[in-house]
């Protein structure tokens, strides 16, 4: 119980530091103003464009999860990701993460950590996609600069954050392919570490990665691979179309393509554990906006507000239809979650 008020603590406290950056430097009357000076048909087509990106990730799943049951419901892996994105939005400590495969595993009756794997899978694919776009960006400079020029300041960041991205993601695969092509191997490793935890424990983190590993089963089928890669991009694309409307809808006209480094620093906000992505994506969201674009920081918090209202709103609206549908409620998945934590 302890523990938990202090890592709640410290995700509450990093928020209050995102916020305080956020608003600095600028007047809250006009960033009010702002929230309304919005074309409204193109805010409508953002908010009919929000499940976009739970349709696209869907049908991507597909793809992890035929190795272990096949014909599984659309509508459940749809599901799953609002539900998760509901969790993930409403409570602290991106539990969402959990209670999606948490979710789908127990709609369709399939192993917990097989189902945990694939979202692992889907993490890492996730980081990688954004990092290559934001490759492409920087790559092209020469082709863009004429008309579109960034400081070399904003470039490192960029390349920073970049190779942040690639290191994270890359240990992560490393780790992935160790357990599914050297098994046994990495398993004595990870069982040395596990020798001063109490049997029970062991036996049971043995278990669940027995089941992990079956997620990770894509890497043995080349032709799954680059379908999944094919749509990891569909996945990411929708994603940055959905942000070019927003553009349109303050008037800002931007080429599709160097929106790339914009969405990547919110998928880095994103990430943060915060209750709603609130505070990190925030910062990140305004941060790209000023910095890149030369946005004025009353329009660039204004747009945020916005257009985080409108994700977290849409999102929250499909996943607690599901759950009432499903006679199940937000707390219970929430517990769901916290029960496979621990």
């Amino acid at each position: 119980m302890k523990k938990t008020w202090i890592r709640t603590g410290i995700i509450l406290l990093l928020s209050l530091v995102f916020f305080y950056f956020f608003f600095k430097n600028v007047n809250l009357k006009e960033v009010l103003s702002h929230l309304t000076d919005v074309n409204v048909f193109f805010l409508i087509l953002i908010i009919v464009l929000v499940p976009l990106h739970l349709v696209t990730r869907a049908l991507r799943w597909h793809y992890l999860l035929k190795h272990e049951k096949e014909g599984i419901s659309f509508f459940n892996r749809f599901a799953a990701n609002a539900v998760g994105f509901t969790v993930t939005l409403i409570f602290p400590g991106r539990l969402g993460e959990l209670a999606k495969p948490l979710y789908l595993a127990q709609k369709e009756n399939m192993r917990k950590g097989f189902v945990l794997g694939t979202v692992v899978v889907e993490r890492i694919f996730d980081i990688f996609t954004m990092c290559f776009l934001l490759g492409l960006f920087l790559i092209a400079k020469p082709f863009y600069s004429s008309y579109f020029n960034v400081d070399k300041e904003i470039y490192s960041r960029l390349q920073f954050w970049g190779i942040i991205g690639v290191a994270f993601a890359s240990v992560m695969l490393l780790l992935s392919l160790s357990l599914y092509f050297f098994k046994k191997k990495t398993m004595k490793v990870i069982m040395f570490f596990l020798r001063p935890f109490p049997g029970k424990f062991s036996v049971k983190v043995r278990e669940l990665l027995d089941e992990f590993i079956e997620g990770l089963k894509i890497f043995h089928s080349i032709g799954n691979f680059l379908m999944y890669v094919l749509l990891s991009f569909i996945v990411w694309l929708g994603v940055i179309f959905y942000y070019w409307i927003m553009f349109f809808a303050y008037n800002i006209k931007i080429s599709y393509f160097l929106l790339f480094p914009y969405v990547f620093l919110t998928m880095v906000g994103a990430s943060i554990p915060t209750p709603g992505m609130v505070g990190g994506y925030h910062f990140f969201s305004k941060y790209g906006l000023t910095a890149i674009y030369r946005i004025d920081d009353n329009l660039a918090a204004g747009m945020t507000v916005v257009i985080h209202a409108v994700q977290v709103i849409v999102t929250c609206i499909i996943g607690y239809a599901i759950l009432w549908k499903e006679g199940i409620s937000i707390f219970q998945v929430k517990k769901l979650s916290l029960n496979n934590e621990k």
